[in-house]
């Protein structure tokens, strides 16, 4: 192995390319940069936030635009990698830029140009001799873009040693990537803290340098070759993590120009791994089965609810911003309370982001909500129970649909997905999900989102579960990469022969119908005035309920005594056994009869011995009935 400085490390670039979200500094470098400096108080340590140069040249409105889709920005930075297929690139571009009007009236050679330009100053603009070390952080949308940095600082400055580390490359997947990438020195597995920290020890002391093969959590072309499991080094104790260090994004920012400036959002984390994914001792696993996010963790952690508050209190009074995302795969299911009333309790007017399971209580959400949680990723992905039970969730359509209302009723922005074409999924998956279709337009419609296979998946391991005939690397990477680099390497995204077909025309009718949902829920609520579509004014002894249409005026229903008392006991799903023991001077009979009622009218939803009351009260101090 080859370093620049021979004697001693005394200064490490850490770099995170183009395509992360251009509002957001980079968690991944503002950690590592924090824990180093933490670890290594002589160390000097740049973290180059680059993407944020790229948005800013770009424009951020067409950077936004490629930075939402995988393969457009892949694409960019693929042309200037591989331009001699630039033509074949150039139509998966625009193959993927459908339904984005103003990414097709791009000219691509322009778009890649101006990027190739940016990122050759960039390069220019830094003095890369004084670095013995440079780490790249490559997460999704970024592979591209990074192997062409380095690509190119191997070529002015091949004594430059290279590290990376990211989702993109975990486990068993980066095994080959020397062969095919030979301008990568090493690569960190998993989270990155105690391996690079190490990392840096070893080839700061000259005599530890032959130590570096025998590192958990780090590989070399020496130690890919040997058929002994990658590891892993990771903290036992998120409480060793200081608060990321962002002056370096803050720093690039006001170089701009005034009219360039804007409010980021601060990443912050809680926890790393994911509580819901578990191996238990007998060998089974819980998880959802299209997951891979937590390829990078072993097991589940959490920060103490105090040291989180105090980082969030102390970096957005630092940066003067009040907008914070938490960028957890979940939300831990026992500090969230603690941390969000600490939250509260700080008297700030944050804007919060994070992701949920359905399972979420109404209580907790209107915590999160009182704390400032504007937007939430609820894990709903289906509508269909039976769905859900191949997908994995541990979760029930009309538990879905009841966080959907209690997002609705909060003002909590729902941003939650709804899968198709799952392999596997059937006829009666597709027809239950259109029946409870039926029930949902009130509130604020989920996401398509294609089914795409992620390496490492249980559905990727288990493929004949799932009627997968065959796995292999996205077409795309054929497009984008030589031959030989697509052969001999995994890359994250997979595709695969199965059922893919069927799963398209199985799905139509659901699209269109998420569309029709979209739009009538949209022009529902245009105007200065947000009204629920669907909502209750309570009278102590009676309700009326109130139901918004498209055309004609809205239909208004009034429920009295025990019909009014059974509607509120239903804001929450109960079962037919529950509601009849609660109300049980009234004969069961006609208990059942006004619940067929109020389904038909499709003010409750059913399934199976469960119903639900899908109204929400217009005023907020009913949110505890």
């Amino acid at each position: 192995m080859k370093f620049n400085n021979t004697s001693s490390l005394q200064k490490i670039a850490l770099i995170s390319a183009p395509w992360p979200l251009y509002s957001r500094p980079s968690i991944q470098i503002g950690t590592l940069k924090a824990y180093l400096k933490k670890t290594f108080p002589d160390l000097n340590v740049d973290a180059y936030h680059f993407y944020l140069q790229v948005a800013e040249a770009i424009g951020y409105g067409n950077y936004q635009a490629i930075s939402e889709r995988t393969w457009l920005s892949e694409t960019v930075y693929a042309a200037l990698l591989n331009p001699k297929n630039s033509g074949h690139i150039q139509k998966i571009f625009f193959k993927e830029a459908k339904g984005k009007p103003w990414l097709r009236e791009i000219v691509f050679e322009s778009l890649t140009r101006q990027v190739q330009e940016i990122s050759e100053k960039f390069l220019r603009s830094v003095d890369w001799k004084g670095y013995g070390l440079v780490g790249f952080s490559i997460c999704l949308c970024q592979l591209t873009a990074s192997l062409y940095l380095i690509r190119k600082l191997k070529e002015h400055f091949p004594a430059l040693f290279i590290v990376v580390g990211g989702s993109m490359f975990t486990g068993d997947a980066v095994r080959d990537i020397f062969k095919v990438f030979p301008e990568i020195d090493m690569v960190v597995n998993g989270e990155g803290e105690i391996p690079l920290s190490r990392l840096v020890s070893f080839l700061t002391d000259p005599d530890g340098r032959e130590k570096i093969l025998s590192l958990n959590g780090i590989v070399t072309p020496k130690t890919a070759e040997k058929k002994k499991p990658i590891s892993f080094h990771q903290m036992e104790d998120l409480s060793d993590l200081p608060p990321p260090d962002y002056s370096d994004y803050f720093k690039l920012m006001q170089s701009f120009g005034p009219e360039k400036h804007f409010f980021p959002t601060l990443p912050m984390e809680i926890s790393r791994g994911c509580w819901w994914q578990r191996t238990f001792r007998n060998g089974e696993s819980r998880g959802c089965s299209f997951c891979n996010l937590n390829l990078q963790w072993d097991g589940y952690r959490t920060k103490h609810p105090r040291q989180v508050v105090s980082e969030i209190e102390q970096l957005t009074t630092k940066h003067k911003t009040l907008s914070v995302a938490f960028m957890d795969n979940l939300l831990p299911l026992k500090t969230s309370r603690e941390v969000f009333k600490q939250i509260k309790e700080l008297k700030m007017d944050f804007r919060l982001f994070g992701e949920i399971r359905a399972t979420t209580p109404k209580q907790d959400l209107m915590l999160l909500e009182s704390a400032g949680m504007r937007e939430v990723q609820i894990g709903i992905e289906a509508l269909s129970t039976r769905l859900l039970r191949k997908l994995n969730k541990g979760t029930t359509a009309i538990q879905n649909i009841e966080i959907m209302k209690h997002c609705e009723m909060l003002g909590i922005q729902n941003s939650a997905n709804l899968i198709v074409h799952f392999p596997g999924s059937d006829e009666d998956d597709v027809a239950e999900t259109l029946q409870h279709l039926e029930f949902t337009y009130f509130f604020r419609p989920l996401r398509v989102v294609h089914f795409w296979l992620g390496l490492g998946s249980p559905v990727w391991q288990n493929p004949k579960a799932y009627g997968i005939n065959a796995v292999f690397n996205h077409g795309n990477y054929a497009g984008i990469f030589p031959r030989e680099v697509v052969e001999s390497i995994r890359f994250a995204i997979q595709a695969y022969r199965g059922d893919l077909g069927y799963q398209k025309k199985l799905w139509r009718p659901v699209k269109t119908k998420l569309n029709t949902w979209k739009n009538v829920y949209a022009k529902l609520h245009q105007g200065p005035k947000h009204e629920h579509i669907l909502s209750f004014r309570d009278g102590r002894s009676f309700m009326v309920i109130r139901q918004r249409r498209l055309e004609g005026e809205p239909l208004t229903h009034r429920l009295e005594g025990t019909s009014r008392a059974i509607y509120l006991f239903c804001q929450k799903h109960r079962r037919i056994k529950r509601i009849i023991d609660r109300f049980f001077s009234i004969p069961s009979d006609r208990i059942e009869t006004f619940l067929k009622m109020m389904v038909d009218k499709k003010l409750m939803f059913k399934e199976n011995d469960q119903y639900l009351s899908l109204a929400v009260p217009e005023r907020v101090d009913h949110l505890n009935s």
